[in-house]
């Protein structure tokens, strides 16, 4: 694998990564979005975990002898989604009461420990970082005895100390188990709710740990995975991916509403295993999201405003950037380009400390109706994931058998 030359705009991805990793504790600079709580797609944990992977991609493809440049920054990145700030939503968010859970209101206690029950959608997160740390670098950091403690106290108010602590080893166990517990469904994101998309960075997790280990657990779960969604299958009927699952009754909720991060985002990661499955439906799936702009940009139109439960929904979806990154993982070149030469034109290209990146806008369009929104999701982390994406032939992804993959195909 040759090394590739990086452009200045990859360099400046690059660089706002690490400078976001630098900023002091609790200086969220940049980084909040729409919604409250950190309880949505655009949250600190995902932002956080996206600059990680883009940052092991970018150092595994293009730049294998720099690691001094990117363990650091990494290392930063895991000590800044164990704070607080980035998991305390869990203490509400395990309670239910959402539309898809408000039956369990009442009936489960609050838990501060966000990753002893569900919540798939921040423990995988954890355990993918730590082990593709040590995985890169050939290092046993987080496999220390308490290498990944969670810790909160106030002053403020009472409660005691909160402090949970793990490791790579420990909570890669605890994260099998609940799928082994779920006969392989999967782990809920919040009480009730399994994600296909939240599930798939345990896989990766699963997959780094037997390269360390020499296990098959990856294997394994992979295979209870394709049997246990067989019932249901990925797609719904319109040829989307299925959103998720309710636990309790079995029941599918599809990609009702077509909105695109949901095939974006989970194609993109299952693609690291599955990758002629999402490569033979992406084109049709892509193409209903996709719009022409002048001079052959292209963009996702903007999603609609919904209601739920009589109260406007307002949080961070997060399409534009998941649909750039999904393109990038399918080895798109044409949409990828498009994609960025409209943020480069429409959505006010930043640059920061010799960052690049694309500062919020919550205006729809502008007066010619050329998308002008964007989140910090997209704009710190996903449109530079990629620009820096690499398609790279593997020759294991997950089982160990030959097949064409991208940047979560680390071997």
């Amino acid at each position: 694998m040759s090394t590739k030359t990086l452009t200045p705009e990859q360099i400046g991805h690059l660089r706002h990564f690490d400078n976001l990793s630098r900023r002091l504790p609790n200086d969220w600079s940049l980084m909040q979005g729409k919604g409250s709580g950190q309880e949505d797609f655009g949250g600190y944990r995902f932002q956080l975990a996206y600059a990680a992977y883009a940052l092991a991609l970018a150092h595994r493809h293009r730049l294998p002898a720099a690691p001094g440049l990117f363990q650091p920054a990494i290392q930063r990145l895991i000590d800044k989604i164990l704070l607080p700030e980035v998991w305390s939503y869990w203490r509400d968010v395990s309670r239910g009461g959402s539309v898809f859970n408000a039956h369990l209101a009442g009936s489960l206690s609050e838990q501060w420990d966000p990753v002893v029950r569900d919540n798939i959608m921040y423990s995988a997160y954890v355990q993918s970082m730590a082990l593709l740390h040590d995985y890169l670098f050939d290092s046993d950091r987080y496999a220390a005895e308490g290498s990944l403690t969670l810790h909160h106290w106030s002053f403020f108010w009472g409660g005691g100390e909160k402090r949970f602590s793990y490791d790579r080893e420990s909570l890669n166990e605890h994260i099998y188990w609940q799928m082994v517990r779920s006969g392989y469904l999967g782990v809920a994101c919040e009480p009730n709710c399994i994600f296909q998309i939240c599930n798939q960075p345990a896989i990766l997790g699963f997959r780094l740990h037997d390269f360390l280990t020499g296990g098959h657990r990856a294997e394994e779960v992979v295979a209870g995975y394709e049997r246990a969604w067989a019932e249901f299958g990925r797609l719904d009927e319109a040829g989307h991916y299925n959103m998720m699952l309710l636990e309790d009754s079995k029941r599918v909720q599809p990609n009702a509403l077509r909105v695109p991060w949901v095939d974006a985002w989970c194609g993109a990661l299952m693609n690291m295993w599955n990758g002629e499955f999402v490569r033979t439906n992406y084109p049709r799936q892509v193409k209903e999201f996709l719009r022409t702009g002048p001079d052959g940009t292209l963009s996702v139109a903007p999603a609609p405003a919904r209601e739920v439960m009589g109260q406007r929904v307002v949080v961070d979806v997060v399409d534009y950037g998941w649909v750039a990154a999904w393109a990038s993982e399918m080895g798109d070149e044409d949409t990828v380009r498009g994609l960025l030469e409209h943020a480069d034109r429409f959505m006010n290209p930043a640059w920061r400390d010799g960052g690049l990146y694309y500062p919020r806008n919550d205006t729809l369009t502008d007066e010619r109706g050329n998308r002008v929104e964007i989140e910090p999701m997209s704009g710190n982390v996903l449109l530079g994931y990629a620009r820096l994406n690499v398609q790279t032939a593997c020759r294991d992804c997950t089982t160990g058998r030959g097949r064409r993959s991208v940047s979560m195909s680390l071997r």
